[in-house]
């Protein structure tokens, strides 16, 4: 067991100074989960025997309901496996802070836990393992952007969708106004009632996204109405697609979903990012739609865990031996 000790935080008036390069464990997120209805912030941290913070992990607790079908329950969240100071040993405080985030996840009474984006598959799988945790392989989807030019890598299948749209009279953009955000939130709102897994938080966290200088929120327009947009943040010299949708039923032979996407990867070009992650590239059944889609992007798949923990000892152990052997 590595000696440091741990707290978690769940009010930002209480969050000491933190060194933070990763917008997904920074205190600038934690305030904007904070002010958003539905979802707990939890930022997990880390000292040594000096009381320096040497490593820290920002967690979120979310609820999620619905009517029809009848459901509700609490979810555990966390986008990659924190930030750590250089002279540490990032797997032993990593480990530290799992257990303490573990306990306060079981204590809230999460259905599940799900940690996803780990830089590198294998880190933390001991640590992973001792609190319960099971791996489930998962497809994720990346573009380079340092080596070649997007229009370059692109398929020529995607290029005849994105040269149909445009000349159909669809236009990508960045919103100019906290109303056009309300517009996009209320057009992605309606794509994801009929998603049972995807999560949208509420509307206050784009308002602050709107705010922020690591976000962007582009919206796709047709005869001045919004068919699609994407929310996209930028961190550490690379661009993350966060949240997407379009309206594809009624607008599908415009491909309002080619052009959103389009936009996002070549402002992230323009922008000099290295590379541009998909944060969802759908399940990781071997045939995927979604991913063929995205793939005609020029981007290549990785294979990765997704971590998972369910707060019902038995279902756990079931989907554990399951997905382990």
């Amino acid at each position: 067991m590595y000696k440091v000790s741990t707290t978690i935080i769940t009010k930002s008036k209480d969050l000491p100074t933190i060194t933070s390069h990763n917008f997904f464990h920074s205190p600038e997120l934690f305030r904007m989960i904070e002010s958003t209805p539905g979802q707990q912030p939890y930022m997990a941290i880390a000292r040594d025997a000096d009381g320096r913070v040497v490593g820290h992990i920002l967690a979120s607790v979310r609820c999620r309901y619905r009517l029809l079908p009848l459901y509700f329950f609490t979810q555990g969240r966390v986008y990659g496996e924190g930030e750590y100071a250089p002279d540490v040993d990032a797997e032993a405080v990593f480990g530290e802070l799992l257990r303490a985030l573990t306990v306060k996840f079981r204590r809230k009474l999460c259905l599940f836990v799900e940690f996803s984006d780990i830089t590198h598959k294998m880190f933390g799988y001991k640590y992973f393992r001792a609190n319960e945790y099971f791996p489930i392989r998962w497809l994720e989807v990346h573009n380079s952007l340092h080596s070649m030019a997007p229009a370059d890598r692109i398929t020529d299948k995607t290029r005849r969708r994105i040269a149909k749209s445009a000349n159909s009279g669809i236009t990508t953009r960045e919103v100019n106004s906290i109303d056009e955000v309300h517009d996009f939130y209320t057009m992605l709102r309606r794509v994801y009632h009929t998603r049972v897994r995807r999560f949208l938080p509420g509307r206050a966290l784009f308002d602050e996204l709107y705010k922020s200088s690591h976000a962007r929120i582009y919206i796709t327009l047709y005869h001045h109405n919004i068919i699609g947009g994407c929310a996209c943040i930028y961190t550490q010299g690379n661009a993350y697609l966060w949240f997407h949708a379009s309206k594809s039923k009624r607008y599908a032979y415009l491909h309002p979903n080619a052009m959103t996407i389009w936009q996002a990867i070549n402002s992230a070009y323009d922008s000099d990012c290295r590379h541009f992650y998909f944060l969802d590239a759908g399940l990781p059944f071997r045939r995927n739609l979604f991913r063929e889609f995205i793939l005609g992007f020029g981007g290549k798949t990785v294979s990765k865990y997704r971590w998972f923990r369910f707060n019902i000892p038995w279902i756990n152990q079931i989907l554990s031996r399951w997905y382990i052997g």
